[in-house]
């Protein structure tokens, strides 16, 4: 019977478009033209194609494993434990804590921008730290808040934005856009590579998979829909931006690039949307990336990676592994730039996809997958790494060093838990026991007839 819960395919949508939109046009678009000039839309475009190929395996890895651990699950299930998936799962769970920095470092940059330059950074500090607490209590109140908040909020800003294109598009300057104005070919990759992180957020839909209705339809539906209209968006966003506003004005104001950009064609009244948009589209993001956070840590607690506090429900939800999530977060986004945080976040990303696409191939049969389409995957997601690896190693050696402390911490973090407290990593149902399940079942049900309504 198909499983029933809180979570429609408008609500899953949501949190995807809210974890992708929300760290993408608004926190890293800035970033995105300092990289790649009049070519952004060409970047944005290259990393959303990696992001399609990659959405495939979690589709297929999200309805043969619906679980609160998404990814943590899906490698788990492939590789089973060892210090290899404990790593990346490690990984994973910092790479969502870089990645809520970021938006709420994007927040606080929005908001400051109300307020006089003098007193700008003490304003975006206080942004951060409002929106952690604000979006962590909203979080506790449960799933069924958590999809009905991101409903509305993504309404309103994919309104707004389309608002921003409709109005801009008219006004855009050609030139602005030819070839002669891109970066060089192989930092334009580069440079969509270092801004991937605009779209992790599609991987949140499968840390929500227990709570959809109808997950082996719906699930595959949002993954889709969600990534093909994201890619749409940038690029359609990107060209407006860039199309209305020199390369060097953009730069200058890259922490609120977007509703500079709008200031050409609607003046401050289109500034002032913008930002608020800006602010409602962070904040979901934040939010989106919580409910995912939260359920990571629970998981990978309960597999005996992580301290067993983290597994402990209370009022039957992780609250744990959320308050944890919160509080290093607190931290973390208002000590770091918003550069050295991109490139973390999309090199773990990176990593966590490649890995994941990785999982797919090797259980194919079991998630009725064509085995091609995931080592393309992994194909595209290590090439992507290595594009972002040059172009850090070239413009910003330092963050080199801060991208190597995370994937080395990772798996310190996995070793050292394990030495010191000897606790024993739980099994898994192995991919051919669940085979055999399967088959059993199937035989179990040939001779069964079902209407529409009790699909297996």
């Amino acid at each position: 019977m198909a499983k029933k819960g809180p979570l429609g395919l408008l609500a899953v949508i949501s949190i995807g478009i809210g974890g992708m939109v929300g760290g993408g046009i608004f926190a890293v678009l800035g970033l995105a033209v300092q990289l790649s000039g009049g070519g952004t839309y060409i970047a944005f475009a290259l990393a959303g194609i990696v992001a399609l190929i990659t959405s495939y395996s979690y589709a297929k890895l999200s309805v043969t494993y619906p679980s609160q651990g998404g990814t943590v699950e899906f490698l788990d299930q492939a590789f089973g434990p060892g210090l290899i998936t404990g790593g990346l799962n490690v990984l994973l769970f910092l790479s969502y804590i870089v990645m809520i920095s970021l938006y709420a470092f994007a927040f606080g940059s929005y908001l400051s921008s109300f307020f006089p330059v003098d007193s700008q950074a003490l304003w975006r500090h206080i942004g951060i730290t409002s929106i952690i607490i604000l979006m962590t209590g909203l979080n506790v109140l449960g799933a069924r808040t958590v999809g009905k908040a991101e409903e509305w909020i993504v309404a309103f800003k994919i309104s707004i934005l389309m608002l921003f294109i409709l109005v801009g598009i008219w006004s855009v300057n050609t030139g602005q856009l030819q070839p002669s104005t891109w970066a060089p070919f192989i930092s334009l990759v580069a440079g969509g590579m270092i801004i991937f992180v605009a779209y992790e957020g599609f991987e949140l839909i499968a840390n929500s998979a227990e709570d959809v209705k109808n997950p082996s339809i719906t699930l595959p539906r949002a993954y889709y829909y969600t990534v093909i209209f994201v890619i749409a968006l940038y690029v359609l966003v990107s060209i407006v931006t860039v199309g209305n506003l020199p390369l060097n004005q953009i730069v200058a104001a890259k922490d609120y690039a977007l509703a500079a950009a709008a200031k050409p064609f609607l003046g401050v009244f289109g500034f002032t949307l913008i930002a608020i948009a800006a602010l409602l589209s962070t904040g979901s993001a934040i939010n989106a990336t919580l409910y995912g956070t939260a359920r990571v840590s629970y998981i990978v607690a309960k597999d005996g990676e992580l301290p067993v506090i983290l597994e402990k429900d209370i009022w039957n939800r992780p609250i744990g592994g959320l308050l944890l999530t919160a509080g290093l977060t607190l931290i973390i986004a208002n000590i770091f730039d918003i550069s050295g945080l991109a490139t973390m976040g999309s090199a773990g990303f990176l990593i966590i996809f490649a890995a994941v696409n990785a999982s797919n191939w090797k259980i194919h049969k079991l998630t009725s997958s064509k085995r091609w389409i995931p080592f393309l995957g992994i194909v595209t997601c290590l090439s992507a790494l290595f594009a972002l690896v040059w172009q850090t190693i070239v413009t910003s050696p330092f963050n080199i060093l801060i991208l190597i402390m995370l994937v080395g911490l990772s798996f310190a973090i996995e070793r050292t838990y394990r030495e010191f407290t000897g606790r024993k990593i739980k099994s898994i149902i192995k991919p051919t026991e669940l085979m055999k399940a399967r088959k059993k079942i199937q035989s179990e049900i040939k001779d069964r007839t079902f209407d529409d309504n009790y699909k297996i």
